[in-house]
């Protein structure tokens, strides 16, 4: 390898960042190329789940001071996962005791993005959509741009979610199947009108109450560490059902959606999707990547939902996304020292990431299965 290998990153979402800040720690020349204008440019979600492994991810990759803003900027830890029926009678529970205040068990996922690009001000580039690329006689890879333009560097690696370009180009029989369900995410803001609405253990952790009328809801709090004017506490709601109970179209009032689904419930729940904000509502389809088999190593290659997009029955797809971060910086790593060429570098890594994220895939299509059984 160079002294200064290039690395292009397509995507600024959890993992490209994860991975863009270990890079550049390590002294790797980083581009990072976003089709967003900004940040904040759309709803990317509420409540993200971290668990031991993307903890460990987070300390691998992140230099201590992009480590420290995360972890203030993270929500305060639960210890609880339940389950109940529509009457609000627990069905089962998992408690995790002694969580230590260093480990981080959730966060708002724009609030952590938005900590990820701690120090990234002049690698990435927004409005900068990675549409294709072609590898060069010398074996580096060009990529182009939707907006004009292109760029060349060692290595691509392709961030850019499910829908990825780099992917399609790179393993164009490779497909994400819609799982049939679909799901409303909204979220109701925590003030002293609606927090006593919440019951003690939906403060704890991540509910789930499944109707016997075809739907199913989960609810969750982000309360900040740290409040401040642009982190807001909330509690993140869901609705879930097959796509024969719910198709919504963009032109519907969504919560009007879960409030209706809920009528029957107890009305605890149907209260809570009436306190939550109609303009955090936005739906979303479930999918799932289906299995591919490993492929010819080249200067290209794939990161977290762009090779496995995964439901999120299993609460692991951040994690996964960023774990495949965290090995791939620490071969290119292995590579900057000469203990090997970036080649199979890139080798190693696929070796890991492919098996470790199908089999998470096929755990959440377990979960899957078991919440939505007919």
């Amino acid at each position: 390898m160079t002294e200064r290998t290039r690395i292009l990153i397509a995507g600024a979402g959890i993992g490209g960042l994860a991975l863009a800040q270990a890079l550049r720690r390590d002294g790797f020349d980083v581009a990072v190329y976003e089709r967003d204008a900004t940040p904040t440019s759309r709803n990317q979600g509420y409540r993200l789940h971290l668990d031991a492994n993307g903890n460990a991810a987070l300390r691998t990759c992140l230099p201590a001071a992009s480590l420290d803003v995360v972890r203030r900027t993270s929500a305060v830890n639960g210890d609880l996962v339940a389950a109940y029926n529509q009457r609000l009678e627990q069905v089962s529970a998992q408690v995790f005791p002694g969580v230590s205040s260093d480990e981080i068990t959730h966060v708002d996922r724009d609030t952590f993005r938005r900590s990820l690009f701690t120090g990234l001000a002049d690698a990435v580039h927004f409005a900068r959509t990675v549409t294709g690329y072609r590898i060069t006689a010398s074996g580096r890879v060009r990529v182009r741009f939707a907006e004009g333009g292109s760029d060349e560097g060692d290595l691509l690696v392709g961030a850019d979610g499910s829908g990825s370009a780099v992917r399609a180009q790179l393993l164009p029989h490779a497909t994400v199947r819609d799982l049939g369900l679909r799901c409303l995410y909204g979220r109701m803001p925590i003030d002293e009108t609606t927090d006593p609405l919440i019951p003690e253990d939906f403060n704890r952790g991540f509910c789930w109450v499944a109707g016997d009328n075809g739907y199913g809801a989960g609810f969750a709090p982000v309360r900040f560490r740290f409040p401040s004017g642009e982190a807001r506490d909330y509690l993140m709601t869901t609705l879930v059902a097959k796509s024969e109970f719910l198709s919504p179209r963009d032109d519907q009032d969504l919560r009007r959606i879960a409030v209706d689904a809920t009528a029957g419930w107890h009305p605890t729940v149907r209260r809570l999707f009436e306190h939550a904000d109609a303009g955090t509502f936005f739906p979303i389809t479930i999918r799932a990547s289906e299995v591919v088999g490993a492929w010819s190593t080249g200067p290209v290659t794939l990161l977290g939902d762009a090779i496995h997009t995964m439901p999120p029955t299993g609460g692991v797809g951040a994690n996964t996304a960023l774990q495949d971060a965290a090995t791939l910086s620490g071969e290119l790593r292995s590579a900057a020292h000469g203990e090997k060429s970036l080649h199979e570098a890139v080798a190693a890594y696929e070796r890991v990431m492919l098996p470790r994220g199908f089999a998470t895939i096929e755990n959440s299509l377990r979960m899957a299965d078991q919440i939505f059984r007919a």
